[in-house]
């Protein structure tokens, strides 16, 4: 009897085990999801073809824009029997508009060109002991939407050869524009916020990818000026406005904390490891600052800080961030994370925060408002863009816009007497024309040496306005940069767009050197929060036909995530499902502008209400193994794209 039970409880555990793999094999989708190669995919792709035995300088091979995301450079290889370093030189224009570099000894040379012109066939020089080679290597035109200047104005007997490097806000490519205005460098990438040279030579930028919108990356890259990738670090929380190089060669990141549940952006700090791209130290602003306090205009409870700078103070050990939206530029310890100082008007700040602020001396005292680029100069001074939004926190005291000002501004501290002093402005004096209510930059170069951006000045009806150029129906937009020397202005350069940031940095670094080592990814983006898991298969699925086309649904599978795109109308219930092995993962797609937070009230435009918004879904692989089938639910509907994605 027990054996004829047993055999009874085989036959059933077979037929159930048979049954789930039947409605397995029937529910798994036969066609992979779309791949997207990745930038790093694509330059392994890339290098793989590159010559394998270099020839001799009369034969060398010449790639033009090798990494195809840096149209203005070039990769020169060869080999010499002897160690030797070879000199190269670009010429341009004049003596301040041509470069010269000399790269380190050796017998295989491959040697990055920077600086080529477009459109035109520039002439190279390479030189070694007694041989000199000129190559002509021809570039192509600018795209046709390029921003090119308006205006420039240069003391050459003042300036360098340095290039002026630009990053977009509005439109436009980030770029670098020479003494006369030519552009002699630009990458085809979105790459925005922050750009700068990290102490190896590279350039750090942000990655392309968005992590959530409107304007949070997945990372950043460190890349040089051809375009090769050495390392893509990705953050959980994204990568926004700035990020710091510090002294052991890791990274402070403004970044976000969207697992949180708080539903706040812009409040976050991270520090990670240059190596392993793995976050050592966080600092929340919500736990330093009161999100209730100093509110300016733009203040919104998910958006109360706004940082938009951060900078690291070796002196001191301490971190000085720019909070937009309270009017205030705050300093924290490095080691505990508590406040230190506050540079700003105290007015609308609760009684605990007021031993936190500075008493002014001295003449000519102004506060800054809705600052950017907060930063400690070699001198101790507090160096700031002012934007100069208001001038004041209460309303009825409002400047208006075509009556304002912008400045860089710089500020002497006292942190024992609790002073401060104004020691340095430029922008008062230039009025309203100088004007930027959003973004802007100031950078130190030498003691009263300095650059001051004024990048998003923006014109509605021939008005100066007060909203970014994407809120106020702008109809004309500038940047206008200068480089001020001991008390005189020797470069300016105007363009008819908004730029971000600004910084003064030479073609070459000093320590230029190109490798072929394969490029890295490190870090994660993190674990996609699951909405439900369900044990159970997906049956009576409808054809994903019916409404792929009327919602312009993209599904797509990059790298490390799967990413999901629609348009849909508000109220719409939308759920992407992955399933395997009788498991499905259910993530719900936000039918909102800002996906990251429930605290926002998305406010839709008649044309969005009628015709629905688009919105993405990322979903991160971490956490995820394997193949699944992609289903999509619709008001219920489920829905079998006939696909799966492998993580």
């Amino acid at each position: 009897m027990k054996k004829k039970i047993i055999v009874i409880i085989l036959v059933i555990l077979i037929l159930l085990v048979s049954a789930f793999l039947i409605l397995n094999l029937l529910s798994t989708n036969s066609e992979e999801v779309e791949l997207v190669s990745s930038l790093i995919e694509k330059e392994s792709k890339l290098e793989d073809d590159f010559p394998r035995e270099l020839k001799d300088i009369d034969n060398a091979d010449i790639i033009v824009n090798p990494y195809e995301i840096s149209p203005l450079t070039a990769l020169i290889m060869f080999k010499t029997e002897k160690a030797v370093s070879p000199k190269v030189t670009i010429e341009g224009e004049d003596e301040l508009t041509t470069y010269e570099y000399t790269f380190e000894k050796g017998t295989e040379h491959y040697l990055p060109i920077y600086g080529l012109y477009p459109d035109k066939d520039n002439t190279v020089i390479v030189e070694y002991g007694d041989v000199e080679k000129e190559f002509t290597i021809t570039t192509e035109a600018l795209p046709d939407d390029f921003i090119l200047p308006t205006s420039v104005k240069a003391d050459k007997d003042e300036l360098s050869n340095d290039l002026y490097f630009f990053t977009p806000s509005s439109s436009g490519y980030t770029c670098a524009y020479d003494v006369n205005g030519d552009v002699r460098w630009y990458l085809t990438i979105n790459a925005i916020w922050e750009i700068n040279r990290l102490s190896n030579g590279h350039l750090m930028v942000s990655t392309e990818r968005l992590v959530n919108s409107p304007y949070y990356m997945t990372g950043l890259y460190e890349m040089d000026m051809l375009g090769k990738i050495y390392k893509e670090y990705s953050l959980p929380g994204g990568y926004h406005h700035d990020y710091f190089e510090m002294e052991n060669g890791n990274l402070l990141v403004a970044s976000d904390d969207f697992n949180s549940g708080a539903g706040t952006v812009e409040d976050y700090i991270v520090e990670l490891d240059r190596e392993t791209g793995e976050i050592v130290k966080s600092f929340d602003l919500k736990d330093i600052l009161n999100m209730e306090d100093g509110k300016s205009e733009n203040w919104v409870e998910y958006d109360w800080f706004h940082n938009n700078s951060v900078w690291y103070d070796k002196e001191t050990n301490s971190i000085t961030l720019s909070g937009r939206h309270q009017d205030a530029v705050i300093n924290i310890d490095y080691d505990s994370g508590e406040l230190n100082w506050i540079i700003g008007d105290s007015t609308n700040w609760s009684r605990d925060y007021q031993k936190y602020f500075f008493t002014p001396v001295g003449e000519d005292f102004e506060w800054q408002w809705s600052q950017h680029a907060a930063m400690i100069t070699p001198e101790g001074y507090v160096f700031i863009f002012d934007n100069g939004n208001n001038k004041s926190k209460n309303e009825d005291e409002y400047v208006p816009a075509e009556e304002s000002y912008s400045r860089g501004v710089m500020y002497k501290i006292d942190t024992e007497e609790m002073t401060i002093e104004q020691v340095f402005e430029y922008g008062k004096e230039r009025g309203s024309e100088f004007y930027s209510p959003y973004i802007s930059d100031v950078d130190y170069l030498e003691s009263d040496h300095y650059i001051i951006h004024s990048g998003g000045i923006v014109y509605v009806d021939g008005k100066n306005s007060n909203q970014p150029a994407g809120l106020g129906g702008a109809d004309r937009l500038v940047s206008d940069t200068v480089e001020y020397k001991d008390g005189e202005v020797i470069f300016e350069i105007v363009l008819p767009s908004n730029n971000y940031r600004v910084e003064k940095m030479s073609l070459y670094p000093e320590n230029e050197s190109f490798t072929l080592e394969k490029a890295e990814q490190v870090g994660s983006l993190g674990e996609t929060e699951v909405t439900s898991r369900e044990l159970g298969f997906v049956l009576n699925s409808s054809d994903f036909n019916e409404i792929e086309e009327d919602h312009n649904i993209s599904i797509t599978k990059e790298i490390d995530r799967l990413v999901f795109t629609g348009q849909f109308k508000r109220g719409t219930d939308v759920n992407v499902i992955l399933y395997k092995n009788g498991f499905k993962n259910i993530y719900n797609v936000s039918i909102s502008k800002r996906p990251y937070t429930a605290m926002c009230v998305d406010i839709f435009t008649e044309e969005e209400t009628e015709e629905g918004i688009v919105v993405t879904k990322y979903i991160n692989e971490e956490g995820l193994s394997g193949k699944y089938s992609v289903y999509v639910e619709v008001d219920g509907t489920i829905y079998d794209t006939g696909k799966y994605v492998e993580f």
